[in-house]
């Protein structure tokens, strides 16, 4: 039987009463709410709104490091030389946060992850990126290099502590996609984000991360403070097996940040519930294939596609599958080929990966030589319809299967 995206998410909201949808609101300037395994988006507040990242620009010098853990091109057992640089700048006397490191000292990578995460230290930020790319100007450009890798489209890192800078700017919606990165790609290094407290140099310091210390699941991330951009927090929390990811920024003060961080949290566990719309690799929609043995080609899900909804709520839900188009043969079973993109009301509630289920081989000249005809007077018709509307002629809509 052929099921329609819509059709299955009318029938979710169907199981719930006709309440009101359920709202919530936040002092935060910026916010986004995350459920980590299906991608959803709970909350969005000017979530793709750039500002200044404070020290959650750590995060991304972190994966740097994990990166090159995974890799093997380090170990936890490698040794960095504490320069005079990091010493005089991301010390004490730099007036931040620090792990207290002494000048010319030589430290295993194993305490330095743990000055930068649990201490947030601006010396162990600056040892770590001199050190592994000679300057820390250079070790930006790695982190730029992979922020492109990892799919963070409108954030530009220029330091690896998160001191200020005029154009290093990211978005909340960013700062979770790096955050879920860090937690799916790098399981057994994620667990430092948890650790309460560090010693170095005989000076213990706590945990920053004030959801720590509230018994709500969390086990990271990272926190920030810049006067220029307040308050900030990525966080990440699990109960009953679902993992939520928040960012705020903006905040007053560092009470604010803490609670408005919980009530978030609280709140996503709370209000939503799941509805799996399909299995992995079931047929989510068919795309148009040019010059193929085959006229189109299944879009699947590697995943189960899963949208979070409210508790008792009535939003509005819609979805569209969208797609480069038409697909060139030959076309390759499971390359990607496009997203599935559901919204609830006016907030894109879900993005999803979708790949060719099957492989589509080149027709014959025949084929080809009708499907170019074809397409050649369906594109002057699309044309002109998509200049009179102002539409882009390369996107195409799939019908969801």
């Amino acid at each position: 039987m052929r099921r329609t995206v819509l059709s299955l998410l009318a029938a979710a909201l169907a199981l719930a009463s006709p309440a009101e949808a359920q709202t919530f609101q936040t002092a935060a300037p910026h916010a986004i709410l995350i459920d980590a395994d299906s991608g959803s988006v709970l909350f969005e507040k000017a979530a793709d709104e750039r500002f200044s990242p404070a020290s959650m620009a750590k995060l991304m010098t972190t994966d740097i490091v994990f990166e090159a853990l995974k890799s093997g091109r380090i170990t936890m057992d490698s040794e960095f030389t504490v320069t005079e640089d990091a010493w005089k700048r991301g010390g004490a006397g730099g007036g931040g946060s620090s792990m207290f490191a002494q000048v010319n000292s030589r430290i295993k990578m194993s305490d330095l992850m743990r000055g930068l995460i649990v201490q947030s230290g601006n010396d162990a930020a600056i040892t770590i990126a001199e050190n592994m790319a000679g300057t820390e100007e250079a070790f930006a450009g790695l982190m730029n290099q992979r922020a492109k890798e990892i799919g963070l489209t409108n954030s530009t890192f220029r330091n690896a502590t998160g001191y200020s800078a005029p154009d290093q700017k990211v978005t909340a919606r960013d700062m979770a996609k790096l955050a879920i990165h860090l937690i799916d790609t790098y399981p057994d290094l994620y667990k430092i984000f948890s650790e309460r407290e560090f010693t170095w140099n005989k000076i213990k310091q706590q945990n920053r991360n004030p959801l720590l210390t509230l018994d709500i699941g969390a086990d990271g991330l990272k926190t920030g403070y810049l006067e220029e951009s307040g308050y900030a927090l990525t966080g990440s929390a699990v109960q009953n097996g679902q993992r939520l990811v928040l960012v705020v920024s903006g905040l007053k003060t560092a009470r604010d940040r803490a609670s408005e961080s919980r009530k978030l949290m609280e709140w996503g566990f709370r209000a939503f519930e799941p509805r799996q719309v399909f299995a992995p690799g079931e047929t989510v929609a068919e795309a148009s294939v040019f010059g193929g043995e085959a006229g189109s080609v299944p879009l699947v899900a590697k995943k189960p596609v899963r949208v979070l909804l409210p508790r008792g709520g009535s939003d509005r839900v819609s979805a569209k599958v969208i797609y480069k188009g038409p697909l060139v043969a030959p076309v390759t079973e499971g390359q990607q080929v496009g997203v599935l993109r559901v919204q609830r009301g006016d907030v894109v509630a879900l993005d999803q990966p979708l790949y060719a289920g099957a492989s589509v081989g080149q027709g014959t000249l025949s084929q080809r030589a009708m499907d170019a005809a074809l397409e050649f007077g369906t594109g002057l018709m699309r044309k002109a319809f998509d200049k009179a509307a102002g539409g882009k002629p390369e996107d195409r809509a799939a019908n969801p299967s």
